[in-house]
Order: structure tokens, then C-alpha cells, then sequence
């Protein structure tokens, strides 16, 4: 049975305040701490549900309770307050990095059905079709210590860009004292592929450094122009190398083979995944 532990004492000591009472009369709750260990034990090793040790207790049981923490926003909450208390100690280095990862899915992560009234389950299910087959995308922006401050899945065909606003709004970091959450990095580094006006403007408009290079293509119409073409951004090579940390931290998450290959259906549970996937990472830090 101890091979199977996932969960540390710190981390259930951090956590086991957040999780949700039990929603119904009647009847005994699984332990909590056994049941994110089992869901643990499926994504770590991309196991089906139906293959979970017997020691986890029917599987069910775990599915179950993983699919309503999705919905309401249970493990995204876990990973806010590790986020929160990192804060307090200046933990967190703010020397963001952005990027993403292509994540090939399974054939059993097709089939599901559209979403039928509210919900923020998207129509395509973050499902794409490009070359490779059907894929899903990972927009990630990590700290300068390899750990995930923000995150969300698409589509495997969508472009970086049109993701980057959309992750830097998920970075907010609450204090455990008065005042705002904490929401903008000391700077943002990322790819050519983030290369555009509007990126570059909304960063200098938040007061955020940007280190982002031009690719080529850029650099020759903007000499093509002359004047007209302005000047070329400010770009710091040396600054820039520390964007490996993004990379680092994509790493980590693909070491958990459920990560690596989507086989979820929905994208809201693929996307909790990741965050329980970032809940770890942060633990192990």
C-alpha cells in the first residue's frame, strides 16, 4: 500500500482545509487524502480509471470525486493557495516565462458530446486537428524557479499568441493579509512566437518588462520600411536565457504520463489534471 502514497503529510496539512464537505445526507465519505492520492496514482502513471490499485477503493469513487472538483473549481483552488502562501515567505520568483506545449490525445479522449446549456466546457473540447492528428495545447506561464503560476489548455492548433492575455489574467496571487491580489511579474519573457505590437503594448502598459526577441521575418519588414519602420524593440540576450524555465517546468509535467497524453474526454478534466499535476510540483519545491 505505501508504494502508492502520493500525497505528503506537509502538503495534507496545506490542504485538507480547502477541500469540500460531504454535498449529501447519508452514507460515509471516503477518505480525502486516500482519494487525491488515487487520482494522484492515475495521471502519474496514465493508467485508465478502471485499473486503479484495489487498495484506492473502487474507482468510481475517485472518478467521481475528481469530476466534481473539476467542475467546481477545487483543484484550481488547491494550487491558488500554495500560490498564496509561497507569496507570504517570497517564495514566488517573479521573473515570469510563457509558453506552450503540444500534447498528443489519445483516441479515447474523442467522442464527447457538445456541452448542452451554461457551461465552460469549450465546444471543441481543446481538441485540434493538424498533421499529427488530434492534439491539445498547454498555455503555461511558470516563475523563475521552474514552478506553474498560471495555466489553461486549447485546441493543439491555436497560435501561442492569442493565448498570451489570456494566461497572464489567470496569474493572480492572493495575499494573506489586506490588499489585491498580485497579478503583475517583475517581467515576461517568451518566445519569437510572442513577437507582436499588441503583446508588447499591453506589457508597457502594465509597467511589465518585456523580453521577447524578433523574429526574422519582423526584423527584415521593419528594415524593408526604413524610418517608417521604427525603432527595434528592446531585447536583453541576457536576460533572456532564464526563459528555460518554462521549459523546465513543461518538463515536469510531462513526467506524469496522464499529462504527456490527454485520454480525458472534456477539457475542463484535463485541465484540472494539469493544475493536480502543478499542486505536486509545488509541494516537491
Amino acid at each position: 500500500m505505501e508504494r502508492h502514497r502520493e500525497l505528503t503529510g506537509r502538503l495534507w496539512e496545506q490542504i485538507k482545509g480547502l477541500l469540500p464537505d460531504h454535498p449529501v445526507r447519508g452514507g460515509r465519505w471516503r477518505d480525502h487524502r486516500r482519494v487525491i492520492e488515487s487520482v494522484a496514482w492515475k495521471y502519474r502513471t496514465g493508467a485508465p480509471w478502471q485499473d486503479l490499485p484495489q487498495d484506492f477503493g473502487p474507482w468510481q469513487t475517485a472518478y467521481n470525486r475528481f469530476r466534481r472538483w473539476a467542475n467546481d473549481g477545487t483543484w484550481t483552488r488547491l494550487l491558488t493557495h500554495l500560490h498564496t502562501q509561497a507569496d507570504a515567505t517570497r517564495d514566488i520568483d517573479w521573473l515570469v516565462s510563457i509558453d506552450s506545449t503540444v500534447v498528443r490525445a489519445h483516441q479515447h479522449a474523442t467522442g464527447a458530446r457538445p456541452p448542452s446549456g451554461p457551461s465552460t466546457e469549450p465546444s471543441d473540447h481543446a481538441l485540434g486537428r493538424s498533421r499529427g492528428g488530434l492534439t491539445t495545447k498547454i498555455h503555461l506561464a511558470a516563475d523563475g524557479r521552474c514552478r506553474p503560476l498560471a495555466l489553461l489548455v486549447s485546441a493543439g492548433h491555436r497560435h501561442d499568441s492569442s493565448y498570451f492575455e489570456a494566461v497572464m489574467n489567470r496569474i493572480r496571487v492572493p495575499r494573506t493579509g489586506p490588499g489585491r491580489p498580485r497579478s503583475r511579474p517583475v517581467q515576461v519573457s517568451a518566445a519569437p512566437a510572442y513577437s507582436s505590437r499588441a503583446i508588447r503594448t499591453y506589457l508597457r502598459q502594465r509597467g511589465i518588462k518585456a523580453v521577447i526577441p524578433e523574429p526574422a521575418n519582423q526584423i527584415a519588414n521593419r528594415k524593408r520600411r526604413g524610418t517608417r519602420g521604427g525603432r527595434p524593440p528592446a531585447f536583453d540576450p541576457g536576460t533572456y536565457k532564464i526563459r528555460n524555465t518554462v521549459e523546465r517546468c513543461i518538463g515536469r509535467l510531462k513526467q506524469w504520463r496522464g499529462i504527456a497524453m490527454r485520454t480525458d474526454k472534456l477539457a475542463i478534466h484535463y485541465e484540472a489534471a494539469v493544475h493536480i499535476a502543478a499542486v505536486f510540483i509545488w509541494a516537491a519545491a
